[in-house]
This record gives structure tokens, sequence and C-alpha cells, in this order.
């Protein structure tokens, strides 16, 4: 695997509340992050000896820390030059003070969950900020000197229509967000929608045409599609993920938190007493090999570079795997010169099926 970048993630887990489609690991009813895990995370940091590229706060919600305890995680991980250090954050829990807090601390990039324009959306999907808040906090970010700001877009919710896209666009687009992320309401085991759920959920080819339906207005409002749920102004793509995606280096602190080093993939248990009090170790997770990277890299509208992927011991396309893949060109869900396979928006929709005929 590729090792010339490398990427760290810090695991916030601690948040206001619960969302009602939330699955990640996380400990609702925080006002604040103890500084005793701050502390954790410190100590994991000290045994790093490599200076990242990106730095990513996520979560949970990394907005509860403070400016100080920013400031001494990013002191900690001591960025290269230039680096991106994004902080994820609810609109209800910044100020015009810690935002520009954030700034000084070394922060470049932050990423709101905005989710939705729509108030009553918003309540249904246990969000704790309003629409007008989400706007008041993306105008406090630009005062406060950022230039690069995220915001999530959640699509196919409950009574979902084409109306309520555009009008969580316009918010984010007015706020001057240079990159959306923008992806599909999933129903995941455990949450609170699993155990009941909404009323109204659009089915599955309904959800295929709002995708497509955000990723037409994105381009047109100037958003370029680099991934199957992300959307950028030119040269602001978000550079941490795209590690991910191309199967580069990163390492992971915090419960729940995923590293791949080398090609060897590992995670931290999710027991978040068991970090602040040095007990929790990290557990083997497999190597990320020839068949990671096809996944991966599918995601991307750059797509895959069968060569690339032959080097990571990837087997050639078979003849079988060739029709299908001139069958996917002709239906509009696929791009392929011989070399790179790259997925349409429309293809994405069924990118699962595509990987099951290519694996």
């Amino acid at each position: 695997m590729k090792t010339d970048t490398f990427g760290i993630y810090l695991h916030i887990p601690y948040c206001l509340a619960r969302c009602r489609y939330c699955d990640f690991y996380t400990r609702p009813g925080a006002r604040g992050v103890p500084q005793a895990y701050v502390e954790a995370l410190l100590r994991a940091l000290a045994q790093n000896t490599r200076r990242p590229d990106t730095l990513y706060f996520g979560g949970g919600t990394p907005s509860l820390l403070t400016p100080a305890q920013v400031g001494a995680l990013v002191a900690a991980a001591a960025p290269l030059p230039g680096a991106e250090v994004t902080l994820e954050a609810n609109p209800d829990t910044v100020t015009p003070e810690s935002l520009a807090g954030f700034a000084a601390a070394g922060v470049t990039r932050l990423s709101f969950g905005v989710q939705s324009a729509r108030d009553a959306q918003l309540k249904t999907l246990g969000r704790t900020h309003t629409a007008a808040g989400a706007a008041r906090a993306l105008g406090w970010a630009r005062a406060a000197g950022f230039r690069d700001l995220c915001g999530d877009i959640m699509l196919a919710l409950p009574g979902y229509t084409n109306a309520e896209f555009d009008e969580t666009l316009a918010l984010l687009r007015e706020g001057g967000c240079t990159h959306i992320s923008a992806y599909l309401l999933k129903i995941e085991p455990g949450t609170a929608f699993a155990r009941r759920l909404p009323d109204a959920l659009p089915d599955a080819d309904a959800a295929a045409a709002f995708y497509l339906y955000a990723c037409a207005q994105l381009e047109k409002a100037g958003y370029r599609q680099y991934e199957i749920s992300n959307f950028a102004r030119p040269g602001h793509e978000g550079r941490h993920n795209l590690l991910y995606w191309n199967c580069r280096d990163y390492l992971g602190l915090g419960p729940a938190a995923h590293s791949c080093l080398g090609g060897v993939r590992r995670f931290w248990p999710g027991d978040v007493q068991g970090f602040i009090d040095g007990t929790l170790a990290e557990r083997d997770e497999g190597v990320c090999g020839a068949e990671d990277y096809l996944m991966l890299r599918l995601r991307l509208a750059a797509g895959l570079d069968t060569a690339e992927y032959q080097k990571l011991g990837g087997r050639p396309f078979t003849p079988g795997q060739l029709a299908f893949i001139r069958q996917c060109v002709r239906h509009g869900y696929a791009r392929w010169d011989g070399r790179t396979l790259a997925l349409t928006p429309a293809g994405m929709v069924v990118q699962n099926a595509i990987l099951t005929e290519l694996l």
C-alpha cells in the first residue's frame, strides 16, 4: 500500500443527544468532553512519531471540546505545514468565541451536520438545532475566518421531497459551504428508527431518484461530485477522507476508531472508560488488499485504475466480468476506457450489485 501520505483520526464520542438514525459509538447527554478523555488521547498521540498531512476530529460531537483542548490535541499531533485539520460540529454547540478559538487552535476546516432546512424534519431526526441556528453558525464560522466549510445533507427522509433538498442546498450554499456531503438515510440496527420506523419513508426507487436529483442539482450549483456522497467546489475536496478511499495510511485513536497502517487494519473496541483508564488495547482487523482497493476506488468519481489494482494483487478481469462491464456502460452505469473503470451517479446507486459481480 502507498504510504507517502498519512492522516490521524481522533474519535470524540460525546454528544448532547443521540440522533434517531445514529449507530456510531457515542456517549449522549454530555455538555462537554472530560479532560480525562483528552489526556487519554494525548497519551496515545505521544506514541506516534509520524507527522500527519490531515487531522480529523470526528464523533460524536467534537465541537463540545473547548478550544484549549483542541489546541492541545493539535499540538500533540504536530501536523505538517499546510495540513488539513477538520473538526465536526453541531450548529447549536458553537459560538462566535468558540469558533474563533478553534481557528486559533489550528483547525482549518469545519464540517457542520445540518441534514435539513426544515425544523419539523430536524425534530423527527432527533437533531437539537434549527435551520436558523445552522445558518447562524455558518455565518459565525465565516466571520471567524474559516474558508473551508462542509455541510451535510441527508436524503430520502420521511415524507421527503425535492423541494426539501432545494431548501437545504440553498441554506448551505448561501452559508458559504465549499463542500457538501449528501447521503441517503439508512436504517441501522439498534437505532431508534430501527426500533420504530418513521412514517412515510420513501421506497428504494424513490430514494434512488432523490439521490440522482441531488447529484444533478449539486453539479448545477458548482459542487463537483468526487465520491459517492461527497461534492465540492474545485480545490475543496476533503483530503482526509480521500486517504481512506485511496487506501493510504491513517491512524485512528479513541474507542471504536479504526486504523490502516502498511496495509494492516486495526481497531479500538468501543469502551470509553477502558480507553481513559489505559486498559483498552487495539485489535487486529485483517489486511487491506486488492479487493478493498477495488471497493473503495469505485466510490470515487475518478474510478478504479486496474493497473494499480493488479499491482496490489488483484486478478485481471475475466471475459465474463469484461462483458458485464460493457453492459454497465451500455446502460449508463459506468465508464470504461480499457484501464479505468468509473461508476456514474446511476451506477453508484446500484454500486453493491456491481461490486458483487466484480468480486
